[in-house]
């Protein structure tokens, strides 16, 4: 059976391929996709995401869109890893309805979860819409099936500066917010995992042969971010975060080790966005987290590989095994 999803998102071009993972995933059913401020401004966020929903041919699913604020601080966008249309400055067309619903996001997840359901939500950028929700419906977190977030940073260095990752930096009010009151185990794919999916020039060579169509899409929108991700961290190729929270999330195996801890975070100075992960319980608090420690990448570009290529996952797998 499928299990069901609202991806909350900023749409980014790791976003961008988490979306065309998700929609077309088999045993997930994305119910809705809801739009925050973060790697763009919302109206961006929303049109790219249109966008994968054309793509995908899934128009039918819903959009949301929230505000450009976060909770306290001044909002500063990652256009300049992303470009400034989100998607590696690819300046992609797009001739479907661009007509988002009428309810904010924020109060579309508050009533949502007003009752206990069998939806989880992905969260992919900073978490301003859930804790706005949160705020409006403190059930909120007891009445979804899981909750998964794209953020943070564990044991690794930050991608903002030297300690924060940019979702909960973008918004750490929001953050902290979300992991004092939601009331449920907060599955959190950091830096120290993410960091370890990176879409190199050999795989994007093997996916032109296997559909170049998609290939041809994927090398457009990742351009920009390869040339960012070589002045940068002088890496050949780019650090894609999104899918593996989706992928993650559809088969918990792929990122095999965790911690369980509480998890707290910085919301000025600094370490403004900083992820305080106590993990030898000086604070003596319960856990709220669960901490991804470890993935395969491997396994995850088995999965994510023969669902956007349209390609079995037997052939894949043989076919990555040999590019080792």
């Amino acid at each position: 059976m499928k299990q069901k999803i609202i991806i909350d998102c900023d749409p980014g071009i790791d976003d961008a391929l988490a979306l065309l993972y998700a929609l077309q995933h088999k045993d997930l059913e994305v119910v809705a996709i809801t739009i925050t401020e973060g790697n763009v401004p919302v109206e961006l966020g929303m049109k790219n995401a249109f966008k994968i929903r054309e793509l995908t041919h899934r128009t039918e699913i819903p959009v949301y869109v929230g505000t450009n604020f976060p909770l306290k601080r001044e909002f500063v966008s990652a256009q300049d890893t992303h470009g400034f249309d989100g998607l590696g400055e690819s300046n992609l067309t797009i001739s479907s309805n661009l007509t988002a619903q009428s309810e904010p996001a924020s109060d579309f997840l508050a009533r949502i979860f007003t009752e206990k359901t069998d939806i989880s939500l992905i969260a992919l950028g900073p978490l301003t819409n859930i804790a706005r929700a949160l705020q409006k419906n403190a059930a909120l977190g007891q009445n979804l099936s899981r909750f998964v977030s794209m953020g943070g940073s564990y044991k690794s260095h930050g991608n903002c500066s030297p300690v924060a990752e940019y979702n909960y930096w973008c918004d750490p009010d929001a953050a902290q917010f979300v992991y004092a009151h939601l009331g449920k185990t907060i599955e959190m794919v950091g830096l120290d995992v993410t960091r370890k999916i990176v879409l190199t020039p050999n795989l994007l060579e093997y996916m032109s042969k296997i559909n170049p169509e998609v290939a041809n899409f994927v090398a457009k929108i990742t351009r920009f971010y390869f040339d960012f991700h070589w002045q940068y961290e002088h890496l050949i190729g780019c650090v894609i975060n999104d899918p593996l929270a989706v992928a993650y999330f559809a088969d918990a195996t792929i990122c095999p080790d965790f911690i369980e801890s509480y998890v707290d975070i910085v919301t000025e100075g600094i370490a403004l966005g900083q992820t305080i992960v106590d993990d030898h319980d000086f604070y003596k608090k319960p856990s709220n987290s669960k901490i991804l420690t470890q993935t395969q990448s491997i396994k995850f570009y088995e999965d994510f590989l023969s669902v956007i290529l349209h390609t079995e996952k037997s052939i894949i797998a043989k076919d990555l095994a040999e590019l080792k």
